[in-house]
């Protein structure tokens, strides 16, 4: 099936047949800063069918015994600039509202979405989206831009359960 692009529904929020692949409960495996790791997502459209909302969160646990890791990624669409919006919230150190940068623009290109997640600091990390319809899996690329080079952080694929 041929995807085509984001488009007003008509009754609030909007229509993306690339995004509607990554609704559903997802096992996410692979690498983060070169470990290995699993973690359990959960996709839905909410908001009146306006945003994606991942909930992700890490089998890994702390020492308290919860998750080492969650997120709560809401994935839109802008269409006074025409391109896909991302906002990430996790645990890695919950400034992820008071950051100036905190909501990433992207572009798609085929049945890929590429973000660019800007750091106060001057980084950035690329974080690219990648369905794959064949097997019907997504594969997130993470790289950090270390002075102008990229730098893989993470590989990863998900897997509907």
């Amino acid at each position: 099936m041929a995807c085509v692009g984001p488009r007003a529904s008509g009754e609030g929020g909007f229509q993306d047949f690339l995004l509607d692949h990554m609704t559903g409960q997802w096992v996410l495996q692979g690498t983060i800063a070169g470990k290995e790791t699993t973690h359990d997502i959960n996709a839905d459209w909410v908001l009146n069918h306006e945003y994606i909302q991942l909930h992700e969160t890490s089998r890994e646990k702390d020492a308290q015994g919860r998750a080492a890791y969650a997120a709560i990624v809401f994935l839109g669409w802008d269409e006074k600039l025409k391109q896909y919006a991302c906002l990430w919230l996790d645990t890695t150190d919950g400034s992820g509202l008071a950051a100036t940068n905190a909501v990433a623009r992207g572009k798609r290109n085929g049945n890929e979405i590429a973000f660019l997640f800007n750091g106060e600091d001057g980084s950035s990390t690329h974080t690219t989206f990648v369905y794959n319809p064949g097997p019907d899996t997504w594969q997130w690329i993470m790289d950090n831009d270390e002075h102008g080079k990229l730098r893989p952080f993470a590989r990863l694929t998900l897997k509907r359960k």
